[in-house]
């Protein structure tokens, strides 16, 4: 492992233990890093408060490293904001040196980078996925607010490997996305349908 990237620092808007409340992993004991700084801006994004890198504090690899082995999570998640936004090899590095297994969540708008065990990929029309992303997609899950999303789903879902897993996920204070997903699943089986459990839970 490159010693330089045991010093780099990234924005942490928090870090946290829970378990992963969204697609195939649901369920599973997690800890989470979510990195400051997004350019994606959904409307309808629940963390807002990560935007702006600037606002969230600095942590190193190491330090980021330490904090998860304490808790010995099954997986680590690295969420934002956007983390491609960042050069996500060192910290993945310094991670994957822990023993942990390492996992990613991401809209694509930026350039691939970084060591992964499996990575979620959640394309977003406000801004465009990067190529580099497609061929390293375990997991594809698309939110959906309204029909034209369901086309979107398709169209992403021709470019990411024959073994990636689909999901839809409804805009959580959208009945109507609810709906369409339901009866769109029953129409189209390679399809699953992904909710957000952890709020249905009430937990982090």
């Amino acid at each position: 492992m490159n010693i330089a990237a045991k010093t780099i620092t990234y924005p942490i808007v928090e870090t946290f233990h829970s378990v992963q409340g969204e697609g195939y992993w649901t369920g599973v004991n997690a800890f989470f890093i979510r990195l400051g700084g997004c350019d994606v801006h959904c409307p309808w994004c629940d963390t807002k408060h990560s935007w702006n890198s600037q606002h969230h504090p600095q942590q190193s690899t190491v330090e980021l490293a330490r904090a998860a082995k304490a808790v010995s999570p099954a997986i680590v998640i690295i969420t934002g904001g956007e983390p491609l936004m960042h050069d996500l090899t060192p910290l993945t590095e310094v991670l994957k040196k822990a023993g942990l297994q390492v996992h990613l969540e991401t809209s694509g708008a930026h350039p691939f980078s970084g060591h992964f065990d499996w990575v979620t990929f959640s394309p977003k029309q406000f801004k465009a996925p990067h190529s580099s992303v497609y061929k390293r997609v375990n997991e594809l899950k698309v939110v959906v607010t309204n029909e034209y999303d369901l086309k979107w789903a398709e169209q992403q879902a021709a470019s990411v490997p024959k073994t990636a897993l689909y999901y839809l996920q409804p805009e959580w204070n959208s009945s109507l996305s609810k709906d369409l997903i339901f009866q769109y699943v029953l129409q189209h089986p390679q399809w699953r349908i992904s909710l957000q459990t952890h709020k249905l839970l009430d937990i982090q």
